[in-house]
């Protein structure tokens, strides 16, 4: 009976440790801490007064995993789909525009928006302000993570198995935490480090509209696909390939994040 116990008990371990992979959290606490983190630094100082207001004590970087965090309660589970868009392959920037004009689904291309009016608007509640923050926070970051923008048939790359370093992982995990976290960076080094945009580049990601930056990530995903298949081996050139899309996109994020606050609170 003990012997039988054991089995039983290793068995759950297996199935809980396949089955977090596929509900991984886009970028994970690292990335989502560092979107937040740059986004503070572009803030004005009406839109830094209007986040306090809303979140206290916290800052932008530490709300930024709070969606994640409350996966963990059943009654949040209709959030699901929020994280993403899952986007069919060989699209132009056309049929991206009008296939996110056609989905009815609920994802993060169209509730970013619901998040934004929320806050705008002065009817709503303390809770609702905050809840809304702390979710629009989470969805720019989403939205920068190109595994965020990829194929419903895979799950986003979480069904792409591939190996990091020798270890078991899938594409999704890749791009949420293992890319990032090979860096050792904490999330204030790491924002640091690459909070260095052109003007060009501050002017043009401010003004991109929401269409605009899911095609952007549509395309970095596209880019993904292309080089990466299943069971491949995964690690130093990898990386090497692929930081500095990885670097851009959480720059992106940042900016775009700290653009859409300071509209907000205009």
């Amino acid at each position: 009976m003990i012997l039988v116990h054991q089995i039983k008990k290793a068995c759950i371990a297996i199935a809980i440790i396949a089955y977090l992979p596929l509900n991984a959290a886009a970028w994970g606490m690292t990335g989502h801490r560092i979107v937040g983190q740059i986004a503070d630094y572009y803030l004005t100082a009406r839109a830094r007064k209007g986040v306090a207001q809303v979140l206290g004590a916290e800052s932008a970087a530490m709300a930024s995993n709070w969606p994640d965090f409350i996966k963990s309660d059943t009654s949040y589970n209709y959030l699901g789909s929020w994280h993403y868009v899952n986007l069919p392959a060989g699209l132009d920037q056309n049929g991206v525009f009008n296939f996110l004009d056609s989905d009815k689904q609920a994802n993060v291309y169209n509730k970013i928006p619901e998040m934004i009016a929320i806050l705008k608007d002065k009817q709503k509640t303390a809770a609702e302000k905050q809840m809304a923050m702390r979710l629009l926070i989470h969805f720019v970051g989403d939205l920068h993570q190109p595994m965020h923008t990829a194929r419903k048939d895979d799950l986003g790359g979480n069904k792409v198995t591939v190996t990091w370093f020798g270890q078991r992982s899938n594409l999704h995990r890749v791009w949420d935490e293992q890319l990032i976290e090979y860096q050792q960076l904490s999330y204030t080094e790491y924002a640091a480090a690459i909070n260095h945009p052109t003007k060009d580049q501050l002017k043009k990601w401010s003004h991109d509209s929401l269409k605009q930056t899911v095609y952007e990530s549509y395309e970095a995903c596209n880019k993904i696909y292309e080089v990466t298949k299943a069971d491949d081996k995964l690690s130093y050139r990898y990386n090497f390939d692929f930081v500095d899309m990885l670097n851009e996109q959480l720059l992106k994020g940042g900016v775009r994040l700290a653009h859409i606050l300071n509209d907000i609170y205009a």
